[in-house]
Parts: C-alpha cells; sequence; structure tokens
C-alpha cells in the first residue's frame, strides 16, 4: 500500500519510467550516427566523438585515482601532502602505482599503470590538458588538507579545486576535440562556475554524512551566524536555525544557475550538451527538494527515481533546461519564509533566474499527462489487478474443492 501511495502521490513518475524503458532513453544516448553525419566529415566527426569519450573516461580516472588519496585518511599528511603536488607527474611514469590505500577506491592506484598506460595513448592535445588539471587539483587539495572552509570566498576556492576544475578541463578537452567552438575551453568562468554549481549542491545536501563521517565543508562565514559548532545544527533545539542557515548557503548556490544556462546555451553536439546538462537539472532539483527542508538534518534528502529519469529524458535541448531550471527555481520561490533572513537575497536571485530562463520568449512546455488522468489510471489499474488476482484465488479454489 505504501508504493501505491507513492505512485498516486506522483503518478507521472510511474508513467516516465515506463517511458524510459520503452525507449526515452535513447534521447539522453543518442545513437553515434544520429549525430556524426555522412560521408567523410560524418567519419571524422565520429573519431571526434569516440576519441573525445576516450579522454574523458581516462580524465575521470585519473582524478579518482587523486581523489581517492586525499579521502585516504590513513595516508600520514608527510606523506600525502607530496603525493598529491606530485601526483601528475606519475602520468608520465610507466611503473608507478601505490598499494598502501585503505580506501574503498584503491584499485584505482593499484592498477594506475594502466590508466596512466592509456593516458599516454591520448593525442598530445588530451594529455595536455588532464596533466595541467591534475597538477591544479592536486596542489588545491593539498591546501585544504590542513585548514578549515572559513570565508565564502574559501568555500569557492575549495570547491574550484574539487570541482570547478573538473567543469574546466572537460571544457578545454571539448574544444580540443572541435566537438565544441573554442569559446567553450576558453571562458574558464562559466566552465568553473558548472563545477561549483554541482559541488555545492553536494556540500549543502550531505551535511549529515558529512557530519558523521567527520568532514566538515559548510563555510564558517555562514554557519557560525546560526550555531558556535556546524554540528550544533544537527540537533532537534537547533532545528530553525540550522534551515535558514541551509537556505542562506542554497541560495549561494542559486547565483551560479545564470552561467550555468549560458554556458549550455553553447553547446552544440548532442552527446555533449546531455552529458553537461543532466547533472545541472538534477542539482536543482536536489537543492528544491532541499530548501527550507529539516530532512537535511535528519536524513538523506534525494530526488525521486522517477523524477530523475524525467529530468534525463527531458534535459535534451537548452529549451527545455530552461523550462526545467524555472520550475524548480518557483518551487523554490513558494517555499520562501516570510522571516528568513535570506529571503529578500533568495527572491532577488531567483528573480535573475527567471530572466535568463525567459528569454523574451515563451517558455518551453514540458509535457506531461494531467496527474489527475494518471492517478485515475494508477488507481484504475491497481483495482483491476487486485481484482484479477482475487479472482484467480476464488477460481483455484472452486478447482480444487471440484477435484476433491
Amino acid at each position: 500500500m505504501e508504493l501505491l501511495r507513492k505512485w498516486l502521490g506522483h503518478p507521472e513518475d510511474i508513467y516516465n519510467l515506463l517511458r524510459f524503458k520503452m525507449g526515452g532513453y535513447r534521447a539522453v544516448m543518442p545513437r553515434m550516427d544520429t549525430v556524426s553525419g555522412k560521408g567523410c566529415a560524418g567519419g571524422g566527426k565520429r573519431f571526434a566523438v569516440a576519441g573525445a569519450r576516450h579522454a574523458v573516461c581516462i580524465f575521470y580516472l585519473v582524478l579518482r585515482a587523486l581523489d581517492t588519496v586525499e579521502d585516504d585518511m590513513s595516508i600520514p599528511l608527510d606523506v600525502k601532502v607530496p603525493m598529491l603536488h606530485e601526483f601528475h607527474s606519475h602520468l608520465y611514469q610507466p611503473d608507478w602505482k601505490y598499494t598502501e590505500s585503505k580506501e574503498k577506491d584503491r584499485q584505482v592506484l593499484e592498477d594506475f599503470p594502466t590508466i596512466s598506460m592509456e593516458f599516454r595513448n591520448l593525442s598530445k592535445v588530451y594529455q595536455d590538458v588532464i596533466s595541467d588539471i591534475c597538477h591544479k587539483m592536486g596542489v588545491g587539495m593539498a591546501e585544504f588538507l590542513e585548514k578549515k572552509v572559513d570565508s565564502q570566498h574559501e568555500w569557492d576556492k575549495y570547491c574550484h579545486y574539487v570541482a570547478g576544475l573538473v567543469g574546466i578541463g572537460l571544457s578545454r578537452l571539448f574544444s580540443a576535440s572541435e566537438l565544441e567552438d573554442s569559446i567553450v575551453g576558453q571562458d574558464t568562468d562559466l566552465a568553473n562556475s558548472m563545477g561549483l554549481f554541482l559541488q555545492k549542491t553536494n556540500i549543502i545536501r550531505d551535511y549529515l554524512e558529512d557530519q558523521l563521517e567527520g568532514r566538515e565543508f559548510w563555510p564558517r562565514e555562514v554557519w557560525s551566524r546560526y550555531a558556535k559548532k556546524l554540528s550544533d545544527l544537527a540537533k532537534p533545539e537547533n532545528i530553525d536555525a540550522a534551515v535558514q542557515c541551509l537556505n542562506e548557503l542554497i541560495t549561494n548556490a542559486l547565483h551560479h544557475v545564470p552561467d550555468v544556462l549560458t554556458y549550455l546555451s553553447r553547446l552544440k553536439n548532442q552527446s555533449v550538451f546531455n552529458f553537461c546538462a543532466i547533472p545541472q537539472v538534477m542539482a536543482i532539483a536536489t537543492l528544491a527538494a532541499c530548501y527550507n527542508n529539516q530532512q537535511v538534518f535528519r536524513g538523506v534528502v534525494k530526488i525521486r527515481k522517477g523524477q530523475a529519469v524525467t529530468l534525463m529524458m527531458d534535459a535534451t535541448n537548452i529549451q527545455a533546461v530552461k523550462a526545467i531550471m524555472y520550475q524548480y527555481v518557483e518551487e523554490i520561490y513558494q517555499k520562501i519564509p516570510s522571516t528568513d533572513p535570506s529571503s529578500n537575497k533568495t527572491q532577488q536571485v531567483i528573480s535573475s533566474i527567471r530572466a535568463a530562463s525567459l528569454p523574451g520568449g515563451p517558455m518551453a512546455s514540458r509535457h506531461h499527462y494531467s496527474p489527475i488522468y494518471l492517478s485515475c489510471a494508477m488507481l484504475l489499474a491497481a483495482l483491476s489487478w487486485q481484482y484479477l488476482s482475487t479472482l484467480s484465488k476464488a477460481t483455484e479454489e472452486y478447482v480444487q474443492a471440484g477435484d476433491n
């Protein structure tokens, strides 16, 4: 019955899960030939797509290995700091690996010779991007090993090192592959905002998990206005102040949305667009779920699976993404408490997002069946299933009685 109540509360979820299963996933993962063209030019584009995908894969594995070093609390600081500083140089050392990690992802360090070999097989233009980002990220990670995030400026700086640089690196790879124009890789401010929006969303959502693991990423400049210690926000008696702190940080994160929309509007390749847009719409949906929500300090706040699938299928063009952003900031707007200390700032940033989402034209519509219609349909289906199950059971009992 609990599952049935969830379905009736969000009937569009079950519809979109079925739509995804029945072929909607093709919008998320377009076939190679649908984005490649024909003839010699098409062959060149296919090669570019394949090369870019391989480079992005290696980029991910290299940064995963670097992140594993940063996260491993068993590595002494006098060993970890130089490791982070020099990690990029190991890409050119065929035999280098680290076998003493205790982290769950230690395999990327133990099998690093395989990763570094694949890295060295990439085109030099890809190698240069990956090595440069790895170097900058390692230096940044080392900087924050021994200090906490105090100011909002330092929060931006930390998020730049661990996520903004990822956005910059990916953008440079997209441009290097010629799948995207050179401006995509050159405009590092927009690429940085892409990363900061995702990282801030994760930090905000994961407050309780990070507290339980002894990690603190919320900026002291903000939380110190609401509590003496960051951990105090999880105490029931402090829940009102905790939610106000949460709302202020979400307001901060929302300032990146106009940059996100500008960045996405420049993308031309469908695969690249999907790859970049889907995490961004997931992030805005997550912030909408977290805003003014006490559950952030009591457990895990997640968007529903059906909701996630809907976002994946819908976020395939800039107008649809703008519509999604508009929808979720409106959801936040409706929840702004009049007594919230950040209410004016939240309203202001939402106004700027509205302006970016509706540049003088009609908002792209998001087609769904009426929730009332779907609720009725799901209820009818549930009742029919129950009736047929009962009828089948009664028939079986009647047959068994006749046999006896």
